[in-house]
């Protein structure tokens, strides 16, 4: 077991211990507000992924491991924890103290309720997917059994991937998705919940009895939303905004960066892996051939985004991995843009052009707020693609759930996305291609109703393989093949970076970023 790549940290027991800061002494007391245009449907990350439920989710709920600057597993509700020989099962040993808000303390039972009901709800099937049974022996020993070695196991423990849910809440037989606690919930985190108005704010206050003693520092978090990126750059610039992440508009980063009250910092997306693509329902009549999609990607100049739309501050993007990764393929198809090529897939696909020049029609959705990696490649999307006989019409969404609803219910053409690689691509990856994550009205699974049965057994084998060289391999053999069906055509990295007033001390820059429980920022 020596060659286990993500959870060889904590293969040994380790003892509880902080997250370690490089700041100053930190303060206690006062508003840390949280500007976004992410509009959160519920609160409840165990059945939802996305930054709108993230950032605040991960304050109000505590998951068993936290990750450090340095991709390294520290305690949170579990104080120790132990991986078996053969990789295969984690014994967690949880805080003796640790309680929820409602004054209820966590046991084991809440560790396998939530680990059942991730498993069965969230829209990352992979993550637990090789889980066999949670076992219970005492209320603090929570033993999690897997029927195969699980690389990315402490990873899926952290962030918003495995909030520890009370039992006594969420077991009274209603549907997770739509349980009304998702939007009232009772967790165990620095944080309680005030108020949640859907497409305004969440505020959130200290909670006194915190399982890390000293902690939280700040008095109360609001995390506020906004109509677009252009009101939320100028509240940041003005003060009214104390931290702005998932900072990703090029233009707005380079204005706050002329503002000496403000640090830019693009740390704490290591985890995150962000691409940018567009993504095709593969069920629709004509994208539904594969020499159709081949051709939209030859038609698509992702040179011209980068460096015209992106002002060159994103990256290219030509597979399912992020070029961050490990296990990032650089081998594939870049499929660079060929006018000429695109119009013989598709006259080869059946589909003559028209005596307008017209050979058929596509919708394209985008999700709103964040125009400069959507909306504005949406719109360049409808000319390019007019030069090969496809006419685009855009099809805006008034908010963020109603595009969630449209693209998670597969009622779609073709949409923009942004989808993450969550750090391994068990959690991140595999979703979005295993022919059984097909399942509509869930975001980000997969939407695009992909199904490829060699890819799926490579995903399945690099997903437990423990020789890292051996996994590597295996991960680019399957986005060589992911590749060439274009389900989605692979266009951009976002540039995330979170400006911060420098009031705001030990701002959130793990892997996992304000993803993460925010119980050590202060305000100086």
């Amino acid at each position: 077991m020596k060659k286990l790549t993500s959870i060889i940290a904590a293969a040994a027991i380790l003892t509880a211990g902080s997250v370690a800061t490089s700041q100053a002494e930190p303060k206690s007391g006062g508003t840390l507000v949280i500007g976004s245009t992410q509009k959160a449907r519920h609160l409840n990350p165990a059945v939802q992924s996305g930054i709108a439920t993230a950032v605040p989710g991960t304050q109000i709920f505590a998951t068993p491991l936290r990750f450090d600057a340095n991709w390294q597993p520290q305690p949170y509700l579990a104080e120790s924890w132990k991986v078996s020989e053969d990789g295969q099962s984690i014994t967690l040993k949880l805080r003796a103290n640790a309680k929820f808000h409602d004054g209820k303390p966590i046991t084991s039972e809440d560790v396998a309720f939530s680990v059942e009901t991730v498993k069965a709800n969230h829209p990352f099937k992979t993550m637990f997917a090789p889980v066999t049974a949670v076992e219970t022996p005492d209320p603090l020993t929570a033993i999690i059994k897997f029927s195969t070695p699980h690389p990315a196991a402490s990873l899926t423990m952290s962030s918003a991937l495995l909030p520890i849910i009370p039992k006594h809440v969420y077991g009274d037989g209603q549907d997770a998705k739509t349980h009304p606690a998702n939007s009232k919930p009772v967790g165990s985190g620095p944080f309680k919940l005030v108020e949640f108005k859907a497409g305004e704010h969440v505020i959130l206050e200290k909670n006194p009895d915190y399982f890390i003693e000293g902690r939280p520092y700040l008095d109360k978090i609001i995390i506020k939303n906004y109509k677009d990126t252009t009101s939320l750059t100028l509240a940041t610039d003005t003060g009214e905004v104390l931290m702005y992440p998932f900072l990703s508009s090029t233009r707005d980063i380079a204005r706050l960066k002329k503002n000496s009250n403000l640090e830019i910092t693009n740390k704490g997306y290591e985890a995150v892996g962000p691409l940018n693509w567009l993504a095709f329902n593969t069920k629709n009549q004509y994208l539904k051939d594969k020499r159709v999609r081949q051709a939209i990607a030859y038609a698509v100049d992702r040179n011209f985004i980068v460096k015209a739309l992106h002002a060159g501050f994103s990256k290219p993007a030509t597979g399912p991995v992020g070029p961050g990764s490990p296990f990032f393929a650089a081998d594939v198809n870049k499929f660079e843009k060929d006018l000429d090529k695109a119009k013989a897939l598709l006259d080869e696909a059946g589909f003559k052009a028209g005596d307008n020049g017209t050979r058929f029609s596509l919708k394209v959705d985008y999700i709103p707020g964040i125009a400069e990696m959507q909306k504005n490649v949406a719109e360049y999307l409808k000319p390019q693609l007019k030069k090969v006989g496809i006419a685009v019409e855009l099809r805006a969404a008034p908010d963020f759930p109603t595009w969630a609803k449209r693209v998670g219910g597969h009622d779609f053409d073709m949409s923009m996305d942004v989808v993450f690689n969550w750090g391994d691509p068990v959690i991140g990856v595999h979703r979005t291609y295993i022919c059984d994550n097909i399942r509509k009205g869930v975001i980000w699974s997969n939407t695009q109703s992909y199904c490829n049965k060699e890819v799926d057994a490579l995903l399945a084998k690099a997903g437990t393989e423990t020789d890292q060289k051996a996994r590597i391999a295996l991960y680019q053999e399957a986005q060589k093949k992911i590749v060439e069906d274009v389900p989605q055509v692979f266009l951009n990295t976002l540039p995330y970076h979170t400006a911060y007033n420098k009031k705001v001390g030990n701002p959130p820059v793990t892997i996992w970023g304000a993803m993460s429980p925010l119980d050590e920022v202060y305000l100086k």
